[in-house]
């Protein structure tokens, strides 16, 4: 994995984790969770800055959900890191 796709495996994390936090007293059951991700990402992270400019926030969350159906196909994978290939190769302006 390159250090650019990396950084932004790194910030999937941090929302992750950060995700875990706020949904803790519901055990992370957020029906909504890709909204809540895009939302974060593109306001309280650097992802905007790691990909040259910030992607639209319906264009995120579509493939946050989009990226979560297809990691059942690749259940062994990390998923921030497949996670980040796609969105680095995708929405970098």
């Amino acid at each position: 994995m390159d250090e650019h796709i990396a950084a932004v495996a790194d910030v999937l994390h941090d929302a992750a984790e950060t995700h875990h936090i706020v949904w803790k007293i519901v055990d992370g059951d957020d029906p909504d969770w890709a909204t809540w991700y895009s939302e974060w990402l593109l306001t309280l992270s650097k992802l905007p800055d790691l990909l040259g400019g910030a992607p639209v926030r319906s264009e995120l969350t579509w493939m946050l959900v989009q990226l979560d159906r297809d990691m059942v196909a690749r259940p062994g994978d990390r998923w921030e890191g497949v996670y980040a290939e796609r969105i680095v190769r995708e929405l970098s302006t």
